[in-house]
């Protein structure tokens, strides 16, 4: 889960990474996918620039990631662009101008690595200027949610349209956006979100927080987020008083409902709200479930998404109940997709008892999980790279990887 100490095994392979997300304790797909890239290549994380009245700021937060930096530089860097290189949000010769500098900068560091071969890994659309600079001798769009973010999200705009075309392989995590964003440029890949299996597999001690809930619990672990189903969960949790319904994640861009019905059921003594937590420390939290969900609205928007909980969930072992969502459907061998409330409730109550407890159901969950670890979703991308390069960077990296 941490930056590889060793030196990559291609070190003169830098990877520039640029995304939305901020370097943290909650981890995205982004974070799962350049950390362990780095076990192959040096990378570099280019945060998002912060808006200038946020400047005082960036002084604290360059300290803080310079910290948790210090000693022999590994493989993988955050690089938290200069308090005097702010995004100014407005498109004009002044924001290019900043932008062109932050970029140079992220690719100077990994040219002082010793990087002669320049990959950039654009996690937005956004970012299509980057892909007009040339610095790089690869680029690869990762498409990892629908950007659009609405439930019936719009076609697809022209500037997403032109990075696609752009980049000399396209990634997309799901189904849907196969689907949907597919037909484009001819070198497009699916590739899943992944698991680190072990993590969630081993089994480990209660957490404290969850020891004292009665069962059985009903668990969901994540990003609380408008794009659950708030009005369900709670007629399941009144439905079901001896059920506990068990929420471990942060709040995240709830609408007033969702946040008036939050508040409502927190308070109830069968639903219990456990905060955002460390990503190595959440990985406790679904073997201690009886069953895990996912309580997605169905609509366009998440059609489109591949639940990051979904391997780490079947890795637990525990039975899983999911909302009939595109990429969930797949799973219906391993998993329950329940549409109504009633069918809900049913589903549940079916994986409470065998034989969906039994040894044989957990086995099989868990073989699901371990086939989309993240070892073996990463040497995917890192071969893809590898090939792109071309000089053999690719029969190298087969090689040292068996090594």
């Amino acid at each position: 889960m941490t930056p590889h100490p060793q030196p990559p095994l291609i070190p003169e392979v830098g990877v520039l990474s640029l995304g939305s997300h901020r370097w943290g304790p909650h981890w995205m797909t982004p974070h799962h996918v350049m950390t362990r890239l780095s076990h192959y290549f040096n990378v570099v994380w280019l945060e998002r620039a912060h808006h200038w009245r946020e400047t005082p700021s960036v002084f604290a937060r360059r300290r803080d990631v310079a910290q948790r930096s210090s000693g022999s530089p590994a493989p993988f860097e955050v690089y938290v662009p200069e308090p005097w290189l702010p995004d100014l949000h407005h498109d004009g010769a002044l924001k290019r101008v900043l932008f062109g500098r932050r970029l140079k900068n992220g690719w100077d560091r990994l040219r002082r690595r010793g990087c002669t071969k320049l990959v950039l890994y654009l996690w937005r659309p956004d970012f299509e200027l980057a892909l007009k600079h040339g610095d790089h001798d690869l680029s690869i769009y990762h498409i990892d949610d629908e950007y659009s973010f609405q439930q019936d999200p719009p076609p697809m705009d022209e500037r997403e349209k032109r990075v696609i075309r752009a980049a000399d392989h396209v990634l997309a995590i799901s189904p849907g956006l196969m689907e949907r964003k597919g037909g484009i440029n001819p070198s497009m890949w699916f590739v899943p979100e992944g698991v680190e299996y072990d993590l969630y597999a081993t089994p480990v001690d209660e957490p404290d927080d969850i020891a004292g809930i009665p069962r059985p619990r009903i668990g969901y672990t994540g990003m609380l987020k408008r794009h659950l189903d708030w009005r369900m969960l709670r007629e399941l949790a009144q439905r079901h008083p001896r059920w506990s319904f068990v929420l471990v994640g942060p709040e995240s861009s709830l609408s007033e409902e969702d946040r008036r019905i939050l508040r409502e059921i927190a308070g109830w003594s069968n639903v219990h709200f456990l905060g955002g937590k460390d990503v190595k420390v959440l990985a406790a939290y679904p073997q201690h479930f009886d069953v895990c969900i996912m309580p997605y609205v169905v609509n366009g928007y998440t059609d489109n998404i591949y639940p990051l909980k979904l391997h780490e969930y079947l890795a637990s072992g525990r039975p899983v109940v999911g909302a009939p969502i595109r990429s969930l459907l797949d799973f219906r061998d391993e998993i329950l997709v329940p549409s109504s409330t009633q069918e809900w409730s049913e589903a549940i109550a079916r994986s409470l008892a065998p034989p969906f407890t039994t040894e044989e159901a957990r086995a099989a969950r868990q073989a699901v999980a371990r086939r989309n670890d993240w070892s073996e979703l990463i040497f995917t991308i890192a071969d893809l790279i590898g090939k792109g390069l071309g000089d053999g960077v690719s029969t190298r990296l087969r090689k040292l990887e068996l090594r």
